[in-house]
């Protein structure tokens, strides 16, 4: 009976009976289980760091924790943008199956029933500490409802009972950050209003320490640190200290970038997609594209000063040998490849994920490699938990790729694709706010300006179709040949087989998704 009274009990009767029960010491028992940071910047494009293959971002600290960490490159998003894609690896769902998104249909709230199903709060239960430092990023009710964007959040209302720690807001923490422990003087201090700008993925940094600085002995601890970087370019969202190390250096042009508009592009993307326009606002020039790139460098340095004083803190605490770092991003970016500025397209800079797993329980001989699994980030939430000793779970519907990590899983019953999925309109994201929010999503579809699509990664080929649209849009790709997706092989009649095979395969994982 107390195991359903609430989740406080559930604690309580797990550690009740470990010490009243069980002829071992809780303390050790506790001391087994690992600590887990797991480290999330906003837009950051898979390449944008020196372990990567662009030295050129000067990422030191990422590249030191790479060297002695798993490193994947064929990690993808399962939605390439903010809202779900949280929500994606918080809970180990797809979007299509949450619904949390910007625009309807799936423009729901996250539950407080499906947010304490995420990977936060079955740890706190199972006894962790929990913590959570910088953008939320969606919004938690009561019941699922909608807008998804409601104008005011609830931040310790809905999440005091999942988060121990708590220093966090919506998009970024100019207009203030809900914190929690209230009488922590420490956290206090780096949000304290008036203080000169420190730049705020430097407080997010300061934050990040606080909370190891106050970790208790003998309890393991998950914090999730998620940046306000690399988004938002303009200087006060930057440190400029750091702009100076970048603002005069030339960066690498992808070969993919397209100087003013790429006719390649379908046309229902040319005239609805909101990366077109931005592109040619932002990005569709030498010089334009040089100035985004070097702002996002710059970003993307402070992000990794903040990882380097990180290992520094757990070195000094002793904390780093019983510690796994997940580092990766929400979504990528295309600075201008393509013809686009922005994200969600299922293109390769937009879909395809940095991602750096470090344990530091592995010994040091067996520590750095690549591995060219197929990672999708519905898999987070799973692998933290199990990585933790923690059944998944069946509402998740990621896989654990913990036996991955440590070279267990039979390789021959691993996935053979990644399922995808873009359902972001821009003109739908105008009508948020509307009553009849469903009834112009309709209209759109039915006036043939939807460009929602979705498909699948497999070892060599990509493939997504704009399924809303009449006819249907297909563009398939053979990633060995043509990494840059440059020649859509749709088309080509040497391709049909495998384009049928493709097709089926993004169905029965699409109705997956749903289930």
């Amino acid at each position: 009976m107390l195991l359903k009274k609430s989740k406080k009990h559930l604690q309580l009767v797990v550690v009740f009976y470990l010490i009243f029960t069980q002829p071992i010491d809780v303390f050790a028992f506790f001391q087994d289980k690992p600590n887990i940071i797991f480290l999330m910047t906003d837009d950051q494009r898979w390449d944008n760091m020196g372990c990567y293959g662009k030295p050129e971002f000067n990422t030191p600290n990422i590249d030191k924790l790479a060297d002695n960490a798993v490193v994947f490159d064929k990690a993808y998003y399962a939605v390439a943008i903010c809202m779900p894609s949280r929500v994606t690896m918080m809970t180990g769902r797809y979007n299509s199956n949450h619904k949390v998104g910007f625009v309807a249909p799936t423009d729901y709230t996250l539950s407080k029933n499906d947010f304490e199903n995420g990977y936060p709060s079955i740890l706190k239960n199972a006894g962790y500490r929990t913590g959570f430092i910088g953008k939320v990023g969606f919004t938690v009710t009561e019941k699922s409802t909608r807008p998804s964007t409601p104008k005011e959040h609830f931040y310790k209302k809905e999440m005091g009972n999942v988060f121990d720690f708590f220093a966090g807001s919506e998009t970024h923490d100019r207009n203030g950050i809900v914190m929690w422990p209230e009488n922590d003087k420490g956290l206090k201090e780096i949000y304290k209003k008036g203080r000169p700008n420190s730049g705020r993925t430097l407080r997010t940094g300061e934050a990040m320490l606080r909370f190891l600085e106050t970790q208790p002995q003998n309890q393991p601890f998950c914090l999730s640190v998620s940046f306000y970087a690399v988004k938002h370019d303009n200087n006060k969202d930057m440190y400029m200290p750091h702009y100076n190390l970048f603002k005069d250096k030339e960066m690498s042009v992808p070969e993919n970038w397209q100087e003013g508009e790429n006719e390649k592009l379908p046309t229902v993307v040319k005239e609805n997609a909101r990366g077109v326009y931005l592109h040619k606002a932002r990005s569709s020039t030498p010089e334009m594209h040089q100035n985004l790139v070097q702002r996002f460098a710059t970003q993307g340095y402070s992000v990794d000063d903040q990882v380097g004083l990180l290992i520094a803190k757990l070195k000094e605490k002793g904390m780093l040998e019983n510690t796994i770092i997940i580092y990766t991003s929400d979504n990528g970016r295309f600075q201008g490849s393509h013809g686009l500025f922005d994200k969600c397209l299922l293109y390769e800079e937009s879909v395809k994920a940095p991602l750096i797993v470090y344990d530091g329980r592995v010994a040091k001989e067996k520590q750095g490699y690549r591995e060219n699994a197929l990672i999708s980030s519905v898999d987070m939430a799973p692998t933290i938990l199990s990585l933790a000793g923690i059944d998944v779970p069946k509402s998740m519907q990621g896989r654990d790729f913990s036996r991955i990590l440590n070279k267990t899983q039979d390789m021959s019953q691993w996935r053979d694709a990644v399922f995808m999925e873009d359902l972001f309109l821009v003109e739908m994201f105008e009508h948020r706010y509307k009553e009849n929010v469903d009834e112009i999503n309709k209209e759109l579809i039915n006036k043939n300006k939807s460009y929602r699509s979705h498909g699948i990664r497999t070892e060599r080929y990509k493939y997504f179709t704009y399924y809303e649209h009449t006819p249907k849009i297909e563009e398939l790709y053979d990633l060995e040949k043509d990494p840059l997706e440059q020649h859509n092989l749709a088309n080509n009649p040497k391709y049909s087989n495998t384009l049928k095979k493709l097709r089926k395969k993004t169905e029965e994982l699409y109705l997956s998704a749903l289930d």
